[in-house]
């Protein structure tokens, strides 16, 4: 567990998923992809080095450009990287942000 900060990106231990935090919450947040906890950007993933497979139950993927944020919505990443693993906080699995449309100009 590690306290988030807005602007930090995380990386996935399990596949090459990458995240950019937009809004996080106060004190220390649990995120993990692909069933394993998210590492700071450029730091070497898993336990020595070792790829750790990923969960089947959280294999849903994240796709780049798409916003995830927590039930509560206390937290909202930003993928930068797509990959094979499912976010998830505290063992939620976080929600795709819907957009919203725009109005119409003419």
């Amino acid at each position: 567990m590690a306290e988030l900060k807005t602007g930090a990106r995380l990386q996935s231990a399990v596949c090459a998923g990458e995240v950019m935090v937009v809004t996080a919450p106060q004190g220390d947040v649990d995120i993990t992809c692909g069933g394993a906890a998210m590492v700071a950007a450029g730091v070497a993933g898993g336990s020595g080095g070792e790829q750790v497979a990923i969960d089947a139950e959280q294999a849903v993927g994240i796709v780049i450009g798409k916003r995830y944020i927590s039930q509560d919505e206390s937290l909202e990443v930003l993928c930068v990287k797509a990959g094979e693993g499912s976010l998830a906080m505290g063992g939620n699995l976080l929600l795709l942000k819907e957009t919203k449309q725009l109005p119409k100009t003419d």
